[in-house]
């Protein structure tokens, strides 16, 4: 249980933050905690936007000397960090050593390697802190016992750059507030900032938790697995629409077919009641062709000068060559269309604007719009190279029979000529094309469920993996779906093509970072050995030839490898000791970990295809054996 430190007015508490230049001031983060500790509300968690402010504000509270010590909680803080040390050397020589054990403050975020934040939380656990400074994100995955939390910014920091709270993010960090057995309340405080907006906060507080995002996806591996172990895309379709991801969908799904249903029922009574003998699927046919007849009729041009117009409309386009007046002699490049207003540039460099009406000729070819392809677009037509598109004749559409008389005189033979007959189709055309647009809105929504998981299902048959028309997963497809990774494709096509079975244990730790890292992380610039950077190149190779298949399946490929990451995993894999690779990478030690964490599990997952790839295997076991040395576990 917590206290809001937000009053219902909360216009007023925004205009009392305000301070004369605009901004609220910003505390600085040892008198936040001086105040804090006046006020009997340590511990505390001040929830910071970003890493570098958190380890900065550790660094300055520090550095305040006014703060009070309290000698037992000292000599408990060092007694549980030197053992902890002794299991986890790493962690004496972090930057924040001394600062965690003499002042008991710290700073907690993914930058940080897991045994440090495995140290502060225990010590948090123990009641041997006063304040650590974190991540919105820590609040989600740590259960840190503290008197108070406090917000400093409504905006947080992802992947993707700033971004607001969320109404489940701001209620996961408040409810860090109160410790369980010490305090009847917990305290949530707004503490003052350039980017803190009180209205916000008070709405997100009394908002609903955000809904839950379900993380099922048309990923390879599901579908190998889901196919392996149902034998059929039927039943992969019926589960994929019962997922919770599309629960809206199903239910927007399950509503369209209890209407269709209800105006079915409807229909049928109304046909039973006239006496015909007609179905329900002879009114709905005679309601398409009356739909067809009726679209062909709106299409049909009456004048030459409609479908000139729609020629017109069709085939005057940026990039293309028009003439315009009777003469047609000066050739112009459209560069754009405003309504009827075409802009365009002529043969000797002059712009000219006139009506679309008085294009006369359209030549075929397309061209960029820049310096190179305009001068080429004239040429082209002089030198015969770029035709002209031939205008349409209203004659050509009027030989052919009338598409609008064929379709009357099937709707003719479809009533038998019973006028009775025909009154009641009209009459019920209206509530069968309901029906109809209710089983094609149905049948979208079930493609659009679908059609992720065919895609990849092509893709797999494409690059032999399973058996699209038998609809069965192939004995390399058996070993693929066991391949718990990213990229699971291109890393089988890597297996299949041989690539890794005698690479140096180097050389495959970086191709496999490369992969099975985030494409946007830096890790620096290290050198790439030669036999990394050629097996780089032959990596490049199998993923331009899985995206290109891909691309005409309608997926969006992979992002591209992270050379950075391979980089880093080369070196530590060639002995590389954990200070030199933070320096010399410059990147933060939670992040090297990560990314060579997640390189030795892929290793791990390739070292179980024995049966499969034996060579493959033993090696990626030896690489992974070495890379997952300290502080790497």
């Amino acid at each position: 249980m917590f206290k809001h430190c937000v009053t219902d007015n909360v216009d007023a508490v925004c205009s009392n933050l305000i301070a004369m230049n605009g901004r609220p001031p910003e505390i600085p983060p040892h008198k936040l905690i001086s105040s804090l500790r006046g006020n009997d509300l340590l511990p505390a968690i001040i929830f910071l936007p970003t890493r570098r402010k958190c380890d900065e504000a550790a660094i300055e509270v520090a550095g305040d000397k006014s703060q009070k010590g309290d000698q037992q909680k000292y000599l408990r803080r060092k007694e549980l960090f030197e053992t902890f040390a002794s299991s986890t050397p790493e962690i004496r020589r972090h930057k924040h050593a001394k600062i965690l054990v003499n002042d008991g403050i710290a700073s907690h975020h993914a930058g940080h390697i897991p045994s440090w934040k495995l140290v502060i939380e225990k010590m948090m656990s123990a009641g041997l802190l006063n304040a650590i400074f974190a991540t919105s994100t820590v609040a989600a995955g740590v259960d840190f016992p503290a008197r108070t939390v406090v917000i400093s910014n409504a905006d947080t920091r992802g992947n993707d750059g700033w971004r607001p709270l969320m109404a489940s993010e701001l209620q996961q960090m408040t409810g860090r507030a109160g410790r369980r057995g010490k305090d009847n309340v917990g305290f949530a405080i707004l503490a003052p900032g350039q980017f803190q907006k009180p209205q916000k906060i008070a709405e997100l507080l009394k908002a609903p938790a955000d809904p839950l995002e379900s993380k099922f996806r048309a990923t390879y591996t599901t579908l190998l697995n889901l196919l392996d172990a149902f034998g059929e895309f039927a039943h992969l379709r019926e589960i994929a629409e019962k997922s919770y991801a599309f629960r809206d969908t199903g239910r927007t799904i399950d509503k369209l077919r209890k209407r269709s249903e209800s105006m079915r029922h409807s229909l049928a009574k109304k046909i039973e009641e006239s006496g015909l003998d007609l179905s329900v699927e002879d009114v709905i046919g005679f309601e398409r062709l009356t739909s067809a007849e009726r679209r062909l009729h709106e299409n049909i041009p009456a004048t030459r000068s409609d479908l000139r117009q729609r020629w017109l409309t069709d085939n005057v386009l940026p990039g293309r060559v028009v003439t315009q007046g009777r003469s047609g002699k000066r050739l112009f490049l459209v560069i754009s269309l405003n309504g009827e207003s075409v802009s365009t540039m002529r043969d000797d460099g002059q712009g000219r604007n006139f009506p679309i009406s008085r294009v006369n000729r359209i030549y075929e070819k397309t061209y960029a719009l820049n310096d190179d392809a305009i001068e080429r677009s004239f040429f082209d037509v002089v030198e015969g190279t770029n035709p002209p598109i031939t205008e349409p004749r209203l004659s050509f559409q009027r030989n052919a029979e009338d598409p609008s008389q064929v379709l009357a005189e099937l709707i003719k033979r479809f009533t038998g000529g019973n006028a009775v007959a025909e009154a009641m189709l009209w009459d019920a055309a209206a509530d069968a094309g309901d029906i109809s647009r209710a089983v094609r809105e149905i049948d979208a929504l079930r493609a659009r469920i679908w059609t992720p998981f065919e895609n990849r299902a092509r893709v797999l048959d494409h690059f032999g993996y399973i058996d699209f028309a038998a609809e069965k997963v192939i004995e390399s497809g058996k070993w693929l779906a066991d391949l718990r990774l990213d990229r699971p494709l291109l890393v089988g096509e890597v297996l299949k093509a041989g690539l890794v079975d005698d690479l140096p244990h180097a050389s495959l730790a970086g191709m496999i970072a490369a992969l099975a890292a985030d494409s946007d992380r830096n890790y620096g610039d290290l050198y790439l050995s030669d036999e990394l950077l050629a097996s780089v190149t032959e990596l490049e190779d199998i993923i331009y030839a899985v995206s290109s298949v891909e691309w005409k399946s309608g997926i969006t490929p992979s992002e591209e490898i992270n050379l950075s990451a391979a980089g880093a995993a080369e070196h530590w894999t060639k002995g590389s000791t954990w200070e030199s690779l933070v320096r010399r990478t410059k990147a933060e030690e939670g992040d090297l970990v990560r990314l060579l964490s997640r390189t030795g599990e892929a290793l791990m997952q390739i070292a179980h295809q024995d049966a499969a790839h034996p060579e493959a295997a033993k090696l990626a076991r030896e690489t992974a054996d070495i890379m997952l040395r300290d502080p790497i576990r």
